[in-house]
């Protein structure tokens, strides 16, 4: 399964960002890509006072743009993730087109990004954002993939469900900043490929030094024996990377992880 990451910029212009991501698209099918993935946010700046009002709701733009492209191009598409509007609230979403342009999949941001450390950085999504709560894994022909967006990837339960309910590869549309970036970046996404034994795949916005909000980049892709098989720097940039899905099985009969699990002692009495 070949998987193209798509390390797009972002501007305040929504128009602008959605047309740089349906150019990356086509660039993606014209090399081979299966699966196109688009970062966190693609959409607007990331920043509290922009989500609402670059929010979208029903059938907008994006979600209008992503479909039609990925039946034109005949890829997946994970959609990165946009402000949604739904019910009166506000979600950071990722949705997912199979090659018919078909909405397969919805994610909504289960654990939102909320630091307050005195004299220092205070950033909550919560502010903005409603948590979603669903485990996302979802059907493709080359098997059960699963989806989170960037805070998510710190919870090892949630990559554990996922990997419990067949998920082969974990998508991460992500925006880590440049104090946790360049400390946490490749470790999460080694670690829940190790734990798990699956291919993470994590896709950040470009960075803009100049930018309400300066993101990482980085974006990357590892295999469940937790070797980096592709890794940008910060900047705008696209690759595609071929993942082999029988190594899962290869990986997890050379370290039985999984099968060795002792589930009887796996719970915390009294909470």
């Amino acid at each position: 399964m070949k998987v193209a990451l798509l390390q797009t910029p972002v501007s305040f212009d929504r128009q602008r960002n959605i047309d740089g991501a349906l150019e990356s698209l086509r660039w993606a099918a014209e090399n081979g890509a299966d699966v196109a993935v688009l970062p966190e946010m693609f959409t607007c700046p990331y920043a509290n006072k922009y989500f609402p009002v670059y929010a979208e709701e029903g059938v907008g733009p994006t979600r209008a743009s992503l479909s039609a492209a990925a039946k034109e191009l005949g890829l997946y598409v994970v959609g990165g993730s946009i402000p949604e509007r739904a019910d009166g609230k506000l979600y950071n979403t990722s949705f997912v087109y199979d090659r018919q342009g078909l909405e397969i999949a919805r994610h909504r941001k289960v654990h939102l990004f909320d630091i307050d450390v005195k004299g220092g950085q205070r950033f909550m999504e919560s502010e903005t954002f409603t948590p979603g709560s669903d485990v996302t894994v979802f059907d493709t022909e080359f098997g059960k993939m699963g989806l989170m967006i960037c805070f998510d990837i710190r919870f090892p339960e949630l990559a554990r469900l996922m990997a419990l309910r067949g998920a082969q590869v974990l998508f991460v549309p992500a925006a880590f900043n440049m104090t946790t970036g360049p400390l946490h970046w490749e470790l999460a996404f080694r670690q829940r490929a190790v734990d798990n034994q699956l291919y993470m795949v994590g896709v950040s916005p470009a960075r803009d030094e100049q930018g309400v909000y300066v993101a990482y980049g980085n974006s990357i892709a590892v295999s469940p024996w937790g070797r980096v098989l592709a890794r940008m720097d910060g900047y705008a940039n696209r690759m595609v990377v071929e993942l082999d899905l029988t190594e899962l099985a290869r990986v997890r009969a050379q370290l039985p992880l999984l099968s060795a699990r002792r589930t009887d002692l796996y719970e915390v009495k009294g909470l």
